[in-house]
């Protein structure tokens, strides 16, 4: 598969999450200047090479929701801290990551 140019932005975006912090695929796209494009932020993880060794799983779309069929990234957040609620969502209020602050 092609790496494309928008596809290394959300990916350098991605490496910056840390540990028990979360974002959102439209905090991403409005990031890097395709506030419209959140679902091709997704596309974009979905490929990535497993090579590039991404924290994927600190991703979630905007009301903390996980993404479908992928157990892990439950059991992966809970392991780095992160706050989940009764429904099965993080808690955005106190897992948010503020990339207001990062620079790519």
């Amino acid at each position: 598969m092609n790496i494309t140019d928008f596809d290394k932005e959300v990916y350098q975006v991605v490496r910056e999450i840390p540990k028990g912090y979360v974002t959102t695929y439209g905090e991403i796209a409005r990031l890097i200047g395709y506030p419209q494009l959140s679902r091709r932020v997704g596309q974009a993880l979905s490929h990535a090479p497993s090579s590039l060794n991404l924290p994927c799983h600190r991703v979630v779309n905007c009301q903390g929701r996980l993404v479908p069929g992928w157990e892990q990234q439950k059991i992966l957040l809970e392991q780095e801290g992160v706050v989940f609620k009764r429904n099965g969502c993080v808690n955005m209020k106190n897992s948010s990551w503020n990339l207001s602050i990062v620079e790519i």
